[in-house]
């Protein structure tokens, strides 16, 4: 992987940042002290065993460093990366000094949700017409180190340790780079960060260091996962112009209404020839107009439960939030509706409503700076405004139902005539601590009373169903779209 050009020192300038080591201290020490001793005893033999250390300390220190070393990190993800997908990363380290680097300490630090498994560095990329060298770690003598950890290395389970933690070694020829190549797969959604990493040079036979140089750190994008999702189902009222869905409101689409007789304005392609001949009267075919539907995905970022254990372990009520606001706007975006995203909590940001393959990669985007927000006050202002929610739309609350205040809004937007469905994020796996004496009590408890306010908001008419994939919606959005079209008897 090359790395930017790193240009080639031409005028010396004073070493800033480098420190002579123990070893200059003591090459020097000890040529002066036989050097002295040689004088005040007469002994010549003294100042010849003086000789050595005194010109090899010379002739290493004839050419000075005159620039620190640059580091910097590559992101090699040229697509997008998705949850379980494979990560590539690159720490360079340039030489753009007169003299050559004899030794390059070099250390990176990676998100744990990054699991580094492959290290090493890679052929050199030459600059100015420089040498190519080919570097390898003090571990092995092969240029690519290859290492297998003995278990995962997930946040949640804390067992292993990334082969990025440790440091590297190599060597820089005046004019070159070298690139530490990382190679791993990505846990868990998110941005996560490549470094910062640093490298220390010792130079001029190792008699000069310099100081660490730290490089800023560089964040992966790691969309979620998209678990499976469909939903057959018709929407509870279409609001659009154009879409798949099928309105009660009659216009141009593919769905048959009726026969009626021809009147100004029809068309003659929707002449029903066979019932005009019998009727002695034109008459035309009528249809319902098709128009697409908004769907609002409401995301409950009040309270967090659950330990997120990556792509492959147990998910929290974060992780099953995202991937399914990701599954449902994949689902209706593909279907030609207009998606709209909202955060229920102090933030409340929100994703404007669009359509179309645009808009997707947009919420992928939005969804990676999603956080638990706790707040003490009810964010009922910043959520139930007539600019943010259309009478049509369908409002999808993916809420673990913890806070008091998510079930009082989801009543709320049922009282207001909303067409509410709400998604149960909750693990079903979620167990009470085991260290105290009345903590099954106290669960067993807990769990009485949030089925009691669940069925509360079923009597409230909001459908509450868990998140289990494919179907998970089917038949909720049949009872609500049941619901839409039944008539209402209004009293006196």
């Amino acid at each position: 992987m090359a790395g930017p050009t790193v240009p080639r020192a031409t005028e010396p300038e004073p070493a800033a940042g480098w420190a002579p080591t123990r070893a200059l201290g003591r090459a020097v020490l000890l040529a002066g002290l036989l050097l002295v001793a040689g004088v005040l005893l007469g002994r010549v033999d003294l100042i010849v065993l003086a000789a050595p250390f005194a010109l090899g300390t010379a002739y290493a220190l004839r050419r000075r460093p005159t620039a620190l070393p640059q580091v910097w990190i590559t992101s090699g993800d040229d697509g997008p990366l998705v949850e379980g997908g494979e990560v590539t990363a690159a720490v360079s380290v340039g030489n753009p000094d007169v003299v050559d680097y004899d030794l390059v300490v070099l250390r990176s630090r990676v998100s744990p949700w990054l699991r580094v498994d492959r290290a090493g560095f890679a052929q050199d990329e030459s600059v100015d017409d420089g040498p190519t060298v080919t570097a390898t770690p003090t571990a092995t003598p092969t240029p690519t180190v290859t290492a297998t950890p003995t278990a995962t290395a997930t946040p949640a389970s804390g067992t292993g340790r990334s082969i990025a933690d440790r440091p590297f070694v190599t060597s820089v020829p005046t004019g070159a780079a070298v690139d530490l190549e990382l190679a791993g797969r990505a846990l868990r959604w998110g941005r996560h960060p490549v470094g910062p990493a640093g490298a220390r040079v010792a130079t001029a036979g190792g008699l000069l260091v310099s100081r660490a140089v730290i490089s800023e750190p560089v964040r992966v994008r790691v969309y979620p996962r998209t678990e499976p999702f469909e939903a057959v189902e018709a929407m509870p009222r279409a609001a659009g112009l154009v879409g798949a869905h099928h309105s009660r409101r009659p216009g141009e689409g593919g769905e048959l209404a009726g026969v009626r007789i021809f009147g100004p304005g029809d068309r003659l392609r929707r002449i029903d020839w066979r019932v005009s001949l019998r009727a002695r009267q034109l008459h035309v075919a009528a249809t319902l107009s098709d128009r697409d539907a908004e769907v609002v995905v409401l995301l409950d970022v009040l309270a967090e439960a659950g330990r997120s254990g990556g792509v492959s372990g147990a998910a929290s009520v974060l992780d099953t939030t995202v991937r399914a606001t990701a599954a449902i706007a994949e689902h209706y975006l593909h279907r030609g509706d207009r998606v709209s995203l909202l955060e229920y909590g102090p933030a409340a940001r929100r994703l404007r409503p669009a359509a179309g393959r645009r808009q997707y990669l947009t919420v992928l985007e939005w969804l990676l700076d999603v956080r638990v927000q706790s707040s003490s006050h009810e964010p009922y202002d910043q959520v139930f405004g007539p600019q943010l929610l259309s009478s049509d739309a369908l409002v999808v609350v993916l809420t673990p139902l913890l806070d008091e205040r998510s079930a009082q809004m989801l009543a709320r937007l049922a009282r207001a005539g909303r067409f509410v469905v709400a998604v149960d994020t909750l693990p079903t796996e979620l167990a009470p601590p085991r260290d105290q004496t009345w903590a099954e009590v106290a669960y067993r408890l807990w769990r009485l009373d949030r089925e009691v306010m669940i069925g509360q908001l079923r009597e409230h008419g909001v459908p509450v169903v868990r998140w289990a994939g494919a179907g998970s919606l089917d038949q909720v959005l049949r009872d609500v779209a049941r619901l839409a079209t039944a008539p209402r008897v209004g009293g006196r």
